[in-house]
């Protein structure tokens, strides 16, 4: 007998198979190819077999369509559901990014959902867990197949209060003991569905990313009575069996459909376990996906299709690494959009991913939604000095200088998980870096309007709400230091920037020197 394991995680909106870019599109991933691997492998599969399909969270956030829909009646969220159930999902779990649109959307999204699994996000009054169940157990040919959903606790550092007002975040490794102690004796085989991924290495457990909690897959992994281990977050494709147990990772945007197959003996004793990944990007879209979600698309497309404005010829992306490195006037547009916003002369801001291909002159809502691909609103903390070099130097840590003198990317960004949004590029003061030189003293000079930057003066500094929390190492960085919030999300203030500025010229910034290196 054999149990096979299928999961997405990290759909992030992209539910066709279309990537919202133009003129160059990404056409390899989306749910709806996903569900079509899912579709075969249970129609292939022998009757005295079980299948069982997990949707591992980040599954309502992350695409231009979740933004638009956010913007119409809730009704329109009633595809989320709808999708799943096309899939067919036995199980579903929270990701971190559904908790961008705050806890009573999750509320009303989630409250009729029998097949969402939380054991570790309770209510700080009712001490009950806030929406879902702990786990669900399935009983499908004799054999009892339990699971836990679990979610990184990790979020109260990325959002604002109002987003889970009165949420607490249980530890996931305790959680699972708990629930592992009291489901082990009543089923035959136990998974673990987890958002969140792995800080160490899997073969050898040596870390690959600070400690801090945020991805404790290892840690779950080598629970006592675990069979097999779901993960997501980090968007890394992972495949592997780790002292018996198989856990995967099925990458991002439904590119990658995970399988775990766990063989049983006639006394339901699990006898082997092997991990893979199916790429989904070569299998036809399943229909019913395209079908229910079509309308939608074509209003999404409709609202994309809109023009904003003029921008000017130079705001094309052609060279992201440098475009970090120098600066950019794409990147310019957008600190100069908070600046102004937030009432400040300093803003930061960050180039998210090598998809990003900037403004074209003719500006469209597409333009703007698939540049500025998060739902972040604008806040202002008043920051010292000496806070904004301490996050100066975190910036400088995201370059290394390679033996021959070349200036890359410190791999630190790039594995486990892909991290250039945690790299800000400065506008409104005047740095310079020396590669040359040790981590954490790499400022050589800082200046503000014509005078450097002092410790002691406090200064008032426009970023996102994420950076705001201090996420991606800016310890500088706290709620507390909020002065104002902007409740709009940046996205929109770029189009109404533009929109009110007809005549954009923005010309390449010269605020940012580097040395220390011989080539790029």
């Amino acid at each position: 007998m054999q149990v096979t394991i299928l999961s997405t995680s990290d759909v992030h909106g992209y539910f066709q198979a279309d990537d919202f870019q133009r003129p160059n599109v990404n056409k390899h991933l989306g749910l709806s190819r996903a569900a079509t691997v899912i579709e075969q492998i249970k129609d292939q599969n022998i009757p005295d077999n079980v299948v069982i399909t997990i949707e591992n969270g980040d599954f309502i956030q992350g695409s231009p369509l979740t933004s638009y829909i956010t913007r119409q009646p809730f009704s329109k969220s009633g595809l989320y559901a709808k999708l799943a159930d096309d899939v067919g999902y036995d199980v579903r779990v929270l990701g971190n990014h559904e908790f961008n649109y705050g806890r009573d959307y999750l509320e009303r999204l989630f409250e009729n959902d029998a097949t969402l699994l939380n054991a570790n996000i309770i209510d700080q009054v009712s001490k009950q867990l806030f929406v879902g169940q702990p786990y669900r157990i399935i009983t499908q040919n004799g054999l009892r197949i339990g699971i836990i959903g679990l979610t990184t606790d990790y979020i109260p550092h990325w959002e604002t209060e109002d987003h889970i007002k009165n949420l607490v975040f249980l530890d996931p490794v305790e959680t699972a003991k708990t629930y592992i102690q009291k489901l082990r004796p009543t089923v035959d085989v136990l998974i673990l569905a987890y958002h969140g991924g792995f800080a160490q290495d899997l073969s050898t457990g040596k870390p690959i990313e600070l400690p801090t909690g945020e991805n404790q897959g290892y840690q779950l992994l080598h629970l006592p009575g675990v069979d097999a281990l779901v993960t997501g977050h980090q968007h890394r494709e992972l495949a592997q069996v780790v002292d018996g147990v198989p856990t995967t990772q099925p990458g991002y945007r439904a590119n990658q459909i995970g399988k775990i197959d766990l063989q049983l003996d006639a006394m339901h004793q699990i006898k082997h376990g092997q991990a893979t990944l199916i790429a989904t990007g070569d299998f036809a879209e399943q229909q019913e996906i395209v079908v229910h979600s079509r309308a939608v698309y074509t209003a999404t497309n409709q609202w994309l299709a809109n023009p904003i404005g003029h921008v000017g010829e130079n705001m094309k992306i052609t060279d992201h690494f440098a475009a970090r490195l120098h600066h950019h006037p794409f990147l310019e547009l957008v600190n100069q959009v908070q600046m102004d916003a937030g009432n400040t002369t300093i803003a930061n801001t960050a180039l998210f991913n090598n998809e990003m291909q900037g403004l074209p002159d003719a500006v469209t809502q597409r333009d703007i939604m698939t540049n500025y691909i998060y739902p972040n609103t604008l806040v202002v903390e008043r920051l010292s000095g000496a806070d904004i070099k301490e996050a100066l130097e975190v910036n400088a840590c995201y370059f290394i200088v390679e033996p021959n003198g070349k200036l890359v990317v410190n791999p630190h960004y790039l594995n486990p998980k892909v991290q250039h949004y945690n790299y800000d590029v400065w506008s409104g003061i005047d740095y310079k870096f020396d590669f040359s030189q040790p981590m954490g003293q790499r400022l050589v000079t800082v200046m503000y309007q014509g005078q450097p930057l002092e410790d002691g003066v406090f200064y008032e500094v426009a970023m996102n709400n994420y950076r705001a929390t201090g996420a991606g190492g800016f310890s500088s960085f706290s709620t507390q230091k909020i002065v104002r919030e902007i409740q709009v999300e940046t996205a929109d203030l770029i189009g109404e920037y533009i929109r009110s500025h007809p005549q954009i010229k923005i010309g390449q910034p010269t605020n940012i020197t580097s040395i220390g290196y011989t080539r790029l």
